[in-house]
């Protein structure tokens, strides 16, 4: 079983991931784009922070992507 921090990371490798491919080569950019703050967004392509689900909600949102489809790629 993978700890805790592992699943932050992965979270955080698939937002960014997801980010890039949609066109936005900087964290920056993207959160300033959409009213996420800054550092708040970092923190979670990073895996700092444990994201709720509201936030992580509204991500996948600005990417027209269910939790489901958020949760098939690059998690073990």
């Amino acid at each position: 079983m993978i700890s805790e921090q592992e699943v932050l990371e992965q979270i955080g490798r698939r937002l960014k991931e997801i980010r890039i491919s949609k066109g936005y080569t900087s964290y920056e950019d993207f959160a300033l784009e959409h009213g996420i703050a800054r550092m708040q967004y970092w923190r979670l392509e990073t895996g700092k922070t444990n994201p709720t689900i509201k936030t992580l909600y509204k991500v996948l949102e600005i990417h027209q992507m269910s939790l489901q489809e958020f949760f098939s790629e690059g998690f073990n």
